[in-house]
């Protein structure tokens, strides 16, 4: 699933258990440009140069293995917010109803998980992240 930073749904994709979360992201990211942000479990260079030319900054945490590199102070910043992806969930989850085990039918489930996902879109308060500054003078513009 991917979000904006006011917690809107722009892309999900359904997969089996033994898809490889990676193997989505290209096609989930078609039409979107800016910058991404995503766990540990997404890094592949193959996947960052094929969005980097696309024109979309893919920004993750480092493995614990990998060398450290720089990262701008705003984009370490929004790194800390990625987190609201996991509120999403939880909304989708527990307000919009869509873990449900028994399902009678592959149908009846996609019914829900649609259903489930609509309502998701109408609610009023969806978390979000609040990127513009109001009250921090002592940041300098350039860093937005």
């Amino acid at each position: 699933m991917i979000i904006n930073d006011k917690g809107e749904l722009l892309a999900f994709k359904l997969t089996a258990a033994n898809i490889d979360d990676r193997k989505p992201v290209p096609e989930m990211t078609e039409d979107i440009i800016g910058k991404l942000f995503g766990d540990r479990g997404y890094v592949s260079q193959k996947i960052f140069e094929e969005l980097y030319e696309r024109g979309l900054e893919f920004i993750t945490k480092s493995k614990k293995n990998m060398k450290n590199r720089l990262l701008k102070l705003i984009d370490k910043i929004l790194l800390r917010k990625r987190a609201v992806i996991e509120s999403v969930n939880d909304y989708l989850k527990n307000v919009c109803q869509i873990e449900h085990s028994r399902h009678r039918s592959p149908l009846n489930f996609l019914v829900n998980l649609l259903a489930g996902l609509v309502a998701y879109t109408y609610l009023p308060n969806k978390p979000s992240i609040d990127i513009y500054p109001k009250d921090l003078p002592a940041l300098p513009p350039a860093l937005f």
